[in-house]
């Protein structure tokens, strides 16, 4: 929803003389018999009316917007109504055609030949960029060197050349997820609008075996439905990327590819390779369909760090069929590595931790509470790590079952948190736990210190 300006409420006057609907003056009598005993002020705000219905795209072609409105409806004495009374979507229409005038052109080229500046003398107008205010219609003479502002633009006009905000009431907004224009929506990494990473699974492990020959050896299945994906590692080995089809993405057949963007499973894979031996491939998704990650190995293997976000209902078709793949792949002409005690490739089958992780320290703000069954449930937005051993989300749930000593968690209040990350054998619950040893104490400039100070002593 795009935050403009507070509500403008209607407010009924008691001697408006309009006509009325017989039922208006039943609630009014009502209304006056309940007040009566309230004081000279009526309590509460107002109510909306209903959205009326969405107004045509504000453009015939390309990116738009789209209106709808409503009305508070209040009494003498209330507050006005919590919100806006405007809401605005983006539209999307098919693109416009080639030579197709801009709609800030068109707006500068209506001042086109009419005197400004208090003058006779006419210009001819096209848009100026360098403005301090982008959402201000600031047009440029042709053929001079000054600009005039003729006022805002026009509600969705894009801010700027390439820009996705588009102006509303001479605001620059960008639109969420939810698609509403300053609504601040995002997915989560499991690709929900508004989501809280509660509907997918992270996936994360550390490659590590060494190879007895030089070749491709597999690293990891990357299924269908991966978001998030990134692997990294730091030697003269590269990554590889294969399709389902056995045809490669990237560094295939001992050939090593170019750093860059490349078009894999209905996504886009970047590949980077530093000067400093560091390689990393990362993908937004989902992927469209499975992709497998291998290594081609030219000296041991130091590790590979690799993890994605998997929707839940996948992860167990995904392990099983990681865990039913011939992992060990090598190329037809091995070629020794440098010495070390040959040992055979394991099949890296990519099980989620089955351990509590080491403990995690962070500054987290309670959301949210949830009392279920034996335990509590605190939904916390994490403000500031102190120590981290698995990762945190910036939305969390911290668990805490009914022998925990910690004090109850207050709503909207802060807390220094020491709590472990427990992901189940077959990784459908993955916890954040405040266990019997668990810490939570409120947040304060005392307790960061000491906080800080710990870690100094204390490897993160």
């Amino acid at each position: 929803m795009g935050k403009l300006r507070p509500g403008e409420a209607e407010q009924l006057a008691p001697g408006h003389t309009g006509r009325r609907h017989p039922l208006q003056g039943l609630l009014l009598l009502l209304w006056t018999l309940l007040n009566c005993g309230l004081g000279d002020n009526a309590q509460g705000s107002g109510e909306w009316t209903p959205w009326g219905s969405w107004s045509r795209c504000s453009s015939s072609c390309g990116q738009g917007l789209s209106m709808r409105s409503r009305r508070c409806i209040r009494f003498p004495g209330e507050e006005l109504c919590w919100g806006h009374t405007h809401e605005y979507r983006l539209c999307q229409l098919p693109d416009c055609p080639l030579g197709a005038v801009p709609f800030r052109d068109l707006q500068c080229a209506l001042y086109n030949g009419h005197p400004v500046l208090g003058t006779q003398k006419t210009y001819l107008w096209v848009p100026f960029y360098g403005a301090p205010n982008q959402c201000d219609l600031n047009c440029l003479a042709e053929g001079h060197d000054f600009y005039h502002s003729f006022g805002r633009v026009l509600d969705g006009t894009p801010c700027s050349q390439g820009s996705p905000g588009l102006c509303v009431a001479g605001r620059c907004l960008s639109a969420g997820c939810d698609g509403l224009l300053g609504s601040g929506a995002r997915e989560d990494r499991c690709g929900r609008c508004g989501g809280a990473n509660d509907s997918c699974l992270f996936v994360q492990r550390v490659f590590r075996d060494a190879g007895a020959f030089a070749g491709y050896w597999n690293v990891t299945l990357i299924p269908e439905g991966a978001r998030h994906i990134r692997a990294a590692h730091r030697s003269r080995n590269h990554l590889a990327l294969m399709r389902g089809d056995g045809r490669y993405v990237l560094n295939g057949n001992w050939a090593v590819s170019p750093p860059g963007t490349y078009e894999a499973a209905g996504t886009r894979v970047v590949y980077t390779r530093a000067t400093g031996r560091e390689e990393t491939l990362s993908a937004a998704g989902p992927t469209s369909q499975d992709l497998l990650l291998q290594v081609l190995l030219q000296e041991p293997n130091p590790g590979i760090e690799f993890e994605f976000w998997l929707p839940q209902e996948l992860y167990s078709p995904f392990q099983a069929q990681a865990q039913a793949l011939g992992w060990p792949l090598w190329q037809p002409q091995p070629r020794e590595v440098e010495p070390r005690p040959p040992e055979p490739p394991a099949a890296p089958t990519v099980i989620l931790h089955q351990t509590p992780t080491p403990t995690s320290v962070f500054r987290a703000r309670v959301r949210g509470r949830l009392r279920q069954a034996q335990e509590t449930r605190y939904e916390v937005r994490v403000q500031l790590i102190y120590k981290n051993r698995s990762p945190l989300r910036a939305l969390e749930y911290v668990w805490a079952p009914s022998r925990c000593p910690c004090p109850v968690l207050a709503l909207h209040r802060e807390y220094l948190l020491a709590a472990r990350r427990l992901i189940s054998p077959d990784g459908t619950q993955d916890r954040l736990l405040l266990p019997h040893a668990g810490y939570a104490r409120p947040w304060s400039p005392a307790e960061d210190s000491r906080v800080r100070l710990a870690a100094q002593h204390c490897p993160v």
